[in-house]
Parts: structure tokens; sequence; C-alpha cells
């Protein structure tokens, strides 16, 4: 598995002031998404809705909106 692309606007194009550590998003030669973001699982766990559920290795994490906002237009339809 290899990171093919970014997915959105880099870091330093959404105001980042060194560029390089801000939330991202990335497509995988598998074409599955790998998010880079703050680690909130503990914090969100317990608000998770019932028809949601998290396996032991997952974790949530928070990207900011301007990052996925950003990337809608790259987020291939199918």
């Amino acid at each position: 598995m290899k990171i093919v692309r970014r997915i959105g606007a880099a870091p330093w194009e959404r105001g980042s002031q060194t560029g390089q550590t801000c939330p991202d998003i990335f497509e995988l030669s598998d074409g599955n998404f790998a998010v880079i973001g703050r680690e909130a699982t503990a914090e969100l766990d317990g608000e998770l809705p019932p028809d949601a559920a998290r396996a032991d290795d997952e974790r949530i994490v928070v990207i900011t909106r301007e990052t996925l906002l950003r990337a809608k237009t790259d987020i291939p339809e199918h």
C-alpha cells in the first residue's frame, strides 16, 4: 500500500505556518484513503450514534472543516 496523491489543498495552502503539520487526506494505491488528524477517540467514542461502532484497532480522528471542504473537488465519484 502506498500514498498515490493528496486529496485537497496542501497544508501551506490552508494557512499552515510551517506548511508541514496539519490535517491531511491521501488516496492510497488500494483505493482507500488515509487521514492525518487530531486523535480524539477517548473524547468522542461515547458520542458515537447507536448504529456506529469502532474496532479495537480503529481510532476516531478529527480534521478541520476546511481540510474536508477543500478536498471535495478531488474526491472521486466512484
